[in-house]
């Protein structure tokens, strides 16, 4: 048995992690096509090179791995075989993921997961670096993913809510303009400094109040701007 016959046993399809390498339509699956073995080794390839993208190797790297991505018990030699020749180094690591998006970019949450593996992946340390942030920015890239998305991920992961625009309006990134407009309009008519004035509360409450409809018209345009533009590359961050 190959290597790669092996890595396609590797991961336990949890109730969470369903397949869909058959699925046409997986918008309704919540994980990885985890039967795939082309896309478990590219995760696993995803997974060591993001730690060797730090640039610091620590103890149990290979078990905060098996622990975001669950291989089975009966495969963790391959499959730590595998991950150690990836972590040698961060190159090619593009490679893998644009793998992952021809195989499966008509299933977005299966690109998002693998994102979110990541993230939850070089968080396990407690902080992400800056070299880990420029990792996983073209990864997301090379992914397919939204630079909406790569946000999303990225603050709730980090617990910073005021930077996904979408979070700030409190509405799905999949939403359509119009919902995206309401929800503006409903936050803006919670959060306006006049309805501060009218009910007499204290100038503080006013500033507040100023400060939050400032941020609510600010992530309004920044969604309606980046989806004029079609989610292209110059929307990504600048620290890619």
């Amino acid at each position: 048995m190959t290597l790669l016959s092996t890595i396609a046993k590797l991961f336990a399809p949890l109730t969470d992690r369903l397949p869909l390498a058959a699925a046409p339509d997986c918008s309704a699956y919540g994980g990885m096509t985890w039967n795939d073995g082309a896309f478990s080794s590219a995760v696993t390839a995803l997974g060591a090179k993001l730690a060797s993208a730090d640039g610091e190797e620590r103890p149990q790297e290979f078990e905060a791995f098996a622990a975001v991505f669950h291989p089975r018990p009966a495969a963790e030699a391959d499959i730590r075989r595998l991950y150690n020749l990836a972590r040698k180094t961060t190159l090619g690591f593009e490679g893998y993921a644009r793998r992952i998006a021809r195989r499966y970019g008509h299933c977005p949450i299966v690109l998002e997961k693998v994102l979110d593996g990541l993230f939850e992946l070089a968080l396990a340390d407690g902080v992400i670096t800056e070299r880990e942030t420029a990792y996983l920015v073209r990864v997301a890239s090379a992914l397919g993913v939204s630079p909406a998305v790569y946000r999303a991920v990225k603050a709730r992961r980090l617990r910073l809510g005021e930077d996904d625009p979408y979070a700030v309006l409190s509405v799905d990134p999949s939403a359509p303009d119009d919902a995206v407009r309401a929800a503006w309009r409903k936050a803006l008519v919670a959060n306006h400094p006049d309805r501060a004035l009218a009910m007499g509360l204290p100038r503080e409450r006013v500033e507040k109040a100023q400060i939050k409809a400032m941020a609510i018209n600010a992530a309004f345009d920044m969604v309606m701007s980046e989806r004029r533009q079609g989610f292209a590359a110059a929307a990504w961050p600048a620290e890619a």
